[in-house]
């Protein structure tokens, strides 16, 4: 990666997250170190417990370092912002509401105060397209594939425009055809938004298909480039 500091667009330096718990306080985190090019795609990997959910909520800003500073865009990062996109396991969409009203929840949230309500209706139309769901679109969770819900999640993601796209295994309760499947359609979106992308996964072979950067992050825990 080019280490010209303009190129620098997620910048992680010396972070620490300790919680506490019962048994005294558990480090989760300690000197964590990472520059993510814009555009870049890179996967964090590494054994259960070894700190990748946790790295990734707080470039989420879900949650705040115990120590260190996490920088996007040349801003520090204080909590969520519709310039970073997240993308869970669980798709945790609305059981109520359809597919259409699920990602417009989400586009009205950050363009109401400056688009008119047919401009965030194209918008949520353009989200559902991006992922080939527009003949699903009034149809509710419960009522859909578990990849369909899953490209809910990322239609809802994306349709906030953000700069930084998070993803926390968001093929792992899939089935191999469908996990497949969606492996091309991300890239293949990734590709039109230029999005800079930072991922979780447990599975290799999925960090090879889809980054152009593998970090492995060991129980120790700290992160370490390996390619």
């Amino acid at each position: 990666m080019n280490e010209n500091l303009s190129t620098r667009y997620i910048q992680i330096a010396g972070v620490e997250q300790t919680f506490s718990t019962r048994k005294g306080p558990f480090v989760a985190l300690r000197s964590i170190d990472l520059d993510v090019a814009k555009g870049e795609f890179v996967t964090l990997i590494g054994h259960s417990g070894c700190g990748k959910s946790t790295l990734l909520n707080l470039i989420a800003g879900l949650t705040r370092p115990t120590q260190g500073t996490l920088i996007c865009a040349n801003r520090e990062i204080s909590g969520p912002g519709p310039d970073r996109g997240v993308v869970f396991q669980n798709h945790s969409l609305l059981p109520w509401l359809t597919c259409y009203e699920n990602v417009y929840l989400a586009v009205e949230r950050v363009f109401a105060a400056t688009e008119s309500r047919s401009q965030l209706k194209a918008r949520t139309e353009s989200a559902l397209a991006m992922v080939g769901l527009t003949p699903a679109a009034q149809k509710r969770p419960g009522e859909i594939s578990g990849g369909m819900k899953q490209r809910v999640g990322i239609a809802r993601a994306l349709s906030m425009e953000p700069k930084v796209l998070l993803m926390d295994e968001p093929f792992g309760a899939l089935d191999a055809l469908t996990r497949a499947k969606l492996q091309d359609e991300l890239l293949q979106i990734v590709a039109t938004t230029r999005s800079t992308v930072v991922m979780v996964t447990h599975d290799v072979d999925e960090a090879v298909l889809l980054s152009d950067r593998i970090v492995m992050m060991t129980n120790g825990p700290k992160a370490t480039i390996v390619m």
